[in-house]
């Protein structure tokens, strides 16, 4: 029998990884964020969840199927559900549900298929959605219930979130540290517990859907930035735990600036990425008129991340030998 040599392009190996296995796996790790959301909030998390998701993917399907007439179903890859779900964890438990459906589609038409769909957009659908939100809508975005109102809805009591004491100057009213870990505190539904979150990272790192650049080194810097400002002046600024604990800092660098196609694709890339996060949101946060800075952050480091891209590019295969042949 004659040999056959069968030359094909590569990658020669398969890895097994999909869009659609990493997508549901993000999910997954979403799961213990879920259910602390539906512990603290109830009635009113489960309907912004569901109004998101659901919202995400008719929209998707929609617009792929009679504005861009596509004939390939991109609903079943998990993408426009994890948007839904990332862009609920950015939303109060009490907002109406037409202003959920307004942020969905802006979130999906506007974040993603205005620029082709998966794989093509520049910034992170789930936060375009959410900061349209709050510049349009901020009393609704700024209102944030109690936890423990499991049943109430429109009428549920508020109360400041930990970042806005802070930036009131009441840091005598600031919660417990082990209330920032459990999420005995008002807030969005996804950053409420910074341990469900943790738990939630645990498992992608453990599944190698992400690596640990990006989230380390966007809490790292803030650790370390708002630590120097600690000990120069203990009066004035909080511990670096606070931070840590609070807002969306745990959820942002966890789940959002760690979105394949916004994050760059070198590991040195990602950690000038999320360096530059961390000390963009210590500046919105300490010296902005937002005492919440994640989301923007992420969202001006997604416009630089084609010139990271650019200047951290791996080397090409074989340009070390061609180097020392021409020597």
């Amino acid at each position: 029998m004659a040999n056959k040599l069968i030359v094909s392009l590569s990658p020669h190996v398969h890895g097994g990884d999909s869009v659609q296995k990493n997508m549901y796996g993000v999910c997954i790790a979403l799961v213990p964020a879920l259910l602390a959301s539906l512990y603290f909030f109830g009635l009113g998390a489960a309907l912004v969840l569901a109004t998101s998701v659901l919202s995400c993917v008719l929209f998707e399907w929609a617009i792929a199927k009679f504005l861009l007439k596509s004939h390939r179903c991109t609903i079943c890859d998990g993408s426009a559900v994890l948007t839904g779900l990332l862009l609920g964890f950015n939303l109060p438990s009490n907002l109406p549900i037409w202003i959920i459906i307004i942020g969905a589609l802006v979130a999906i038409g506007i974040g993603k298929m205005t620029f082709g769909g998966l794989g093509q957009n520049p910034f992170n659908p789930a936060l375009v959605g959410r900061v349209f939100l709050l510049i349009s809508f901020p009393q609704q975005m700024t209102s944030w219930p109690v936890p423990g109102q499991l049943t109430a809805l429109a009428d549920a009591t508020t109360a400041a979130t930990p970042l806005s004491l802070l930036a009131a100057g009441q840091t005598d009213a600031l919660p417990a540290t082990t209330d920032l870990l459990f999420g005995q505190i008002g807030g969005s539904l996804g950053e409420v517990s910074a341990l469900a979150l943790l738990l939630g990272l645990a498992f992608m790192l453990w599944k190698k859907i992400i690596t640990w650049h990006i989230p380390v080194s966007i809490i790292g810097t803030v650790v370390v930035l708002t630590g120097l400002l600690w000990l120069v002046n203990p009066d004035q600024y909080v511990n670096p735990l606070f931070h840590v604990l609070t807002g969306g800092m745990m959820l942002g660098a966890c789940f959002m600036a760690t979105d394949y196609v916004t994050s760059p694709m070198t590991s040195k890339g990602q950690i000038i990425y999320g360096c530059a996060i961390g000390f963009l949101t210590v500046v919105i946060r300490l010296w902005g008129a937002y005492p919440e800075g994640m989301s923007f952050a992420i969202l001006i480091m997604n416009a630089f991340t084609p010139l990271i891209n650019t200047y951290c590019k791996p080397k090409r295969f074989g340009e070390v030998v061609r180097k020392e042949a021409s020597k």
